[in-house]
């Protein structure tokens, strides 16, 4: 499939499921052929324009890419979705994901749904016995006042149930009890459970209705935010507040996406592999082997501080400026105009101190690693 007849995966609200649907069943982009300036400058007017549009639209969804920790991540959801196959009398186990912010958390875990959602409608196709779409996996995202009802509400909307509008907490509970067992889904994400206030009157709600939840839907509840266990996700104790919270805590496995590290040898080898990988995915005129992985790796390492998220981030803007102004390529010098997020930035100079005055570097001292 081509870039001109892929959808607008661009404006989805994965909160919906015919907008799930779409972005877990679009083919994968295809990346723009690298152009030398000679082919570049040979290009028609019209022509230039549609290949920055498809670089555009490439550079901004580099990823996923298959790191050890979205590796170790997917490895460890296997293990716990696919073990999950208990009669519906017995609770499944569920997963928090619990990292710091721009470790590609959600990134990681929608890569994940995406295929489990194919390797279920292959396996056992797109409609039950009972002639319901399936829908192997649902997902939804909380705010800072979600309660039971608003939660059930997004549960239900996610199906766009006709009874979403109106009803009380227990109504649209059962509404979404419906679709889910309709619909024979298997896992059901959570987003952002972070923005809930634990402790407080909604935050012990909530924590009851995962227990229903765990208790009564026949899925795999997977958990994504920052902070849960600082939060009280999985804490047990003699307060209230940690008593309701306790049951959750011992039915879930805390996962995590720590960031990139180069104080050994292994962290070394594994940013220069991310870094060679990024190489094979930029289109540029002028991009040459070593450009990130070589010349500007202890720059990207200070820059991004390690969280993937902000490397991409950064990689992402670095090739619209490139492309826009005609450089062609990535440098110290064009990367020390693009800003990145306020987190990164804020970090940098004492990672910076360290790479410069040799007492840190990024690059390997033994072999060099392959791209990812």
């Amino acid at each position: 499939m081509t870039t001109a007849s892929l959808p607008n995966l661009g404006n989805l609200a994965l909160s919906r499921k015919e907008d799930f649907k779409v972005f877990a069943e679009a083919a994968c982009r295809d990346q723009p052929p690298v152009l030398n300036r000679t082919q570049l400058n040979a290009l028609s007017e019209p022509a230039r324009a549609d290949y920055d549009r498809r670089r555009r639209e490439w550079h901004a969804n580099l990823g996923p890419i298959k790191t050890p920790q979205l590796a170790e991540l997917h490895s460890d959801l296997w293990d716990i979705v696919d073990s999950n196959q208990q009669d519906g009398d017995k609770a499944k186990g569920a997963v928090a994901v619990d990292a710091f912010p721009g470790l590609g958390k959600t990134t990681s875990v929608l890569a994940f749904a995406r295929k489990f959602h194919r390797r279920e409608i292959a396996e056992q196709g797109e409609f039950t016995a009972a002639g319901h779409e399936r829908w192997p996996v649902c997902r939804v995202g909380l705010t800072g006042n979600t309660g039971m009802k608003d939660l059930n509400r997004s549960l239900v909307e996610f199906f766009g149930h006709p009874g979403r509008i109106r009803g009380t907490t227990a109504q649209l509970g059962q509404q979404a009890l419906d679709c889910v067992l309709s619909c024979e889904v298997r896992v059901l994400v959570l987003d952002d459970l972070h923005f809930l206030k634990w402790g407080k009157t909604n935050g012990i709600e909530v924590s009851n209705h995962l227990k229903w939840i765990a208790n009564e839907f026949p899925v795999t509840l997977v958990m994504i935010g920052v902070g849960l266990a600082g939060k009280g996700l999985f804490s047990e104790g003699d307060k209230q507040s940690d008593s309701a919270l306790a049951q959750t805590g011992r039915r879930t496995t805390r996962l995590g996406m720590p960031p990139f590290a180069i104080k050994t040898e292994k962290g070394r080898q594994a940013w220069r592999q991310m870094l060679l990988t990024l190489e094979q995915r930029v289109v540029l005129a002028d991009k040459y082997p070593g450009m990130l992985a070589d010349d500007l790796s202890d720059d990207l390492f200070a820059r991004s501080t390690g969280h993937i998220g902000s490397l991409m981030t950064l990689i992402n803007r670095g090739c619209q400026r490139a492309v826009r102004s005609g450089a062609e390529c990535l440098s110290r010098d064009l990367l020390a105009g693009v800003k990145n997020d306020e987190a990164s930035e804020n970090a940098r100079q004492e990672l910076e101190a360290a790479l410069q005055t040799g007492r840190l570097t990024s690059r390997p001292q033994t072999g060099r690693g392959k791209a990812a």
